[in-house]
């Protein structure tokens, strides 16, 4: 009996969610940091970029995405790690940090030759 209590509690608390829809203000919390792209490097499903932000250059690694030197990027919050080689850059960061995705907010014109 107790069983059959439990599960219709867990329902009756299940079924009162309650689904916000997203706004533009909670879309754009969601990409609180911003910066410059210094430096793209593509590799097999990482695109990494070293960003100019308003607290110093950092390195970032997104899933696989176009993003073009120069473009100003926002991203959400990610995974920190610490001395992380990359096998396919052959390259070891001292510091990146790991996100699923990041926003292109402005790309620069490419140069005319």
């Amino acid at each position: 009996m107790k069983t059959i209590f439990t599960l219709l509690a867990m329902l009756a608390f299940s079924s009162a969610a309650i689904v916000v829809p997203q706004s533009s203000a909670f879309a754009a919390s969601q990409y609180p940091n911003k910066g410059k792209v210094l430096e793209v490097f593509d590799a097999s499903i990482y695109t990494y970029m070293q960003v100019s932000t308003d607290k110093g250059t950092i390195w970032l690694a997104a899933s696989k995405t176009s993003v073009p030197k120069g473009a100003t990027i926002s991203f959400p919050d990610g995974a920190e790690m610490t001395n992380f080689t990359s096998k396919s850059l052959n390259r070891t960061f001292d510091k990146i940090i790991f996100l699923d995705k990041v926003k292109v907010e402005k790309a620069e014109k490419a140069e005319k030759k």
